[in-house]
């Protein structure tokens, strides 16, 4: 028996944002000229309080595909809200979820890209441009029991058309709704950071994930960042920087449930993280202010990580 063929309206975009109704609106009016387009599009709204609620509803009369939009009460985080569109998609019946940012445009044959792999995987994630137009690269390998992503994975694609991965982006990913099911909703008590890379490493377990050599999407924010040659080094934030060290926690954890977890490796991963986070700050952010915050992650992580009640996202029944 032959897989089928790909059906549009199987897909369900899920969109996370918060307070950046303009960034939403660029990317609506991209979803306004895909061919073929998703069979809807689920929007989450962290409580913002800007005019999204009015921007989504300008859409819904010429879109072209069911808009369906829940503003949660309170700010969820980009985990909470990346949880909580899977779920909604998965409810309503997707076969396919494709996750993204509110700061990013789809480009018009992206569903269609996705959709030729379809056939094949299970877990796949595209490629996108960068704000200015240039490739950017993700890291999409990561050094399992370090759980710190590789920088210099090959950027190069071969024949094939994709390179196997062990991470995850949520900027991008198309999954199946029975990996989903086996894994359950992404985990929001990460509220930023390390989430997807957990979901993409937990989905490379059950299934052969992968990046493919197609691009779909395009940033339309710009970031500072700190050009590396052929790699870049992002600006960052202090809520990030506090989330990055404290979520090792969560990741701790998970590990510790699939028998990965070495507690040396995991370490170093850990300082690797840590002293890659300094370098953020002086080289792109020019300030040593912030290391404040990577401290009070690394206490409260360490917190988490004696909790003995700790239970994984549990798996999501058959639907």
């Amino acid at each position: 028996m032959t897989p089928a063929e790909f059906d549009p309206a199987s897909a369900t975009i899920v969109i996370v944002t918060f307070n950046r109704s303009h960034l939403l609106s660029g990317l609506l009016t991209s979803i306004r000229s895909m061919d073929p387009k998703p069979g809807r599009v689920v929007i989450i709204d962290n409580a913002s309080a800007d005019d999204t609620t009015e921007v989504v509803e300008s859409f819904r009369a010429d879109i072209g595909t069911e808009i369906v939009y829940r503003r949660l009460a309170t700010n969820t985080g980009g985990s909470g809200g990346f949880s909580e569109g899977m779920r909604t998609a998965y409810d309503l019946g997707a076969e396919w979820i494709w996750m993204m940012d509110d700061d990013v445009e789809v480009l018009p044959d992206g569903l269609a890209r996705m959709g030729h792999w379809s056939r094949r995987f299970k877990s796949i994630q595209g490629r996108r441009y960068d704000y200015d137009g240039s490739e950017f690269y993700w890291q999409y390998r990561i050094a399992d029991r370090m759980a710190i992503p590789i920088p210099f994975a090959p950027s190069k694609f071969d024949a094939s058309g994709y390179r196997e991965m062990n991470s995850g982006c949520f900027e991008g990913m198309f999954i199946h709704r029975s990996i989903v099911q086996q894994i359950g909703l992404p985990d929001p008590r990460f509220f930023i950071y390390w989430d997807d890379q957990m979901y993409g490493w937990l989905a490379s377990r059950l299934t052969t994930a992968v990046i493919v050599d197609e691009f779909v999407l395009r940033r339309t924010r710009e970031i500072r960042q700190w050009d590396m040659g052929i790699r870049h080094m992002n600006a960052s934030s202090n809520a990030y920087r506090y989330y990055i060290m404290r979520n090792r926690a969560f990741i701790k954890h998970y590990y510790r449930v699939h028998d990965t977890y070495n507690p040396v490796l995991f370490g170093l991963g850990t300082t690797a993280t840590f002293f890659k986070e300094l370098i953020r700050l002086v080289f792109v952010e020019r300030t040593l202010r912030g290391t404040s915050n990577l401290i009070r992650g690394l206490r409260d992580g360490g917190r988490i990580g004696r909790d003995n009640s700790w239970r994984p996202m549990p798996a999501l029944e058959a639907k």
